[in-house]
């Protein structure tokens, strides 16, 4: 068969791990700590967790795929507990991963000479006579988790099978698709975020306004690679590009789709002049945002002055 190129290219052959294996992927760097069968809390860092739910139901999830005999797969897979732990990039922390990150190793022997400072959890002060999984106080910002274990029915999937430490193909025929042990080797894990707890610093940022000065030093993790070495990229200030003009919405598009809702609340140009800058798909959901609030706040006629309302009530509940 002959083979076709396209100019400046070459293709690849996807291999098992493509996204380190057979191209450049940047991830996120996470250290995900949850609860051993001894009630000390492990960690293990991990870079393929993602946003699952982000809008449109009554909670927010992450997704997360691991290997499933893992201690962090199968302390999952028994409490239902994780915290996501986003750590700075500093050469010490990210050696530290790696040295976490080897397979193999039992909690107690690899958690005796960790680095980092444990401290409770905001779940298990607020859930009072249970044990939860600690956080890292070295992290910039921490997602404490549940496992949403009846999604696609993993929590019968554990109950028929058992927690497996050396593969599942002689007791699952039919593997899960996205939620629970979804092949010999691997789990998808969905994770309602339950709190989201952040240094100060930044909560500040988000809050009032983020510049490249206050933004965490996030670093990148591209995977492991060569048999050799984890290959990470330092931080670097971001920079902003701003919205082009000619992406705005014209005043008159907004009034339109306003005036087309199915409600008795009606907006002025001058709050519709706030909405400019929401990107047309968006608009709709935005509108009936704001018509929620009218409608709670007993408000038929919106002005600019509400919709300025809106906005602080958004950054108070950041607060």
């Amino acid at each position: 068969m002959s083979r076709m190129n396209v100019d400046h290219f070459d293709e690849i052959t996807p291999l098992d791990n493509f996204y380190q294996t057979s191209s450049f992927f940047p991830m996120p760097v996470v250290a995900i700590s949850t609860l051993a069968e001894s009630g000390q809390t492990n960690v293990g860092p991990y870079s393929l967790i993602f946003p699952y739910y982000i809008a449109g139901k009554d909670h927010y999830t992450m997704l997360l795929l691991v290997r499933n005999n893992s201690n962090t797969a199968m302390n999952i897979l028994r409490t239902g507990k994780c915290n996501l732990n986003f750590l700075p990039d500093d050469n010490k922390y990210m050696k530290e991963c790696v040295r976490l990150g080897f397979p193999g190793e039992k909690t107690a022997d690899k958690m005796k000479d960790s680095i980092f400072t444990m401290q409770k959890s905001l779940t298990e002060l607020t859930d009072h006579g249970e044990q939860f999984p600690e956080i890292i106080n070295e992290a910039f910002q921490v997602f404490e988790c549940t496992w949403l274990s009846n999604l696609e029915g993993a929590d019968k999937q554990i109950q028929e099978t058992g927690i497996q430490t050396e593969g599942y193909d002689d007791v699952i025929t039919n593997y899960n698709n996205f939620n629970g042990i979804t092949s010999n080797m691997g789990a998808h894990f969905i994770l309602r975020i339950d709190h989201i707890l952040i240094k100060p610093e930044y909560k500040k940022a988000i809050v009032e306004g983020v510049k490249p000065k206050n933004f965490p030093k996030v670093p990148i993790d591209y995977g492991y690679r060569d048999n050799t070495n984890f290959w990470f990229q330092s931080f670097s200030k971001p920079y902003a590009q701003k919205i082009p003009e000619s992406k705005a919405v014209q005043v008159d598009t907004v009034q339109y789709a306003a005036d087309r809702l199915d409600t008795d609340v009606k907006f002025t140009q001058e709050a519709c002049a706030k909405l400019v800058k929401v990107p047309r798909v968006f608009l709709k959901v935005a509108l009936k945002g704001c018509v929620d609030w009218a409608e709670k706040n007993q408000i038929i006629l919106v002005t600019a002055e509400h919709m300025n309302q809106i906005r602080d009530k958004r950054n108070d509940e950041k607060r």
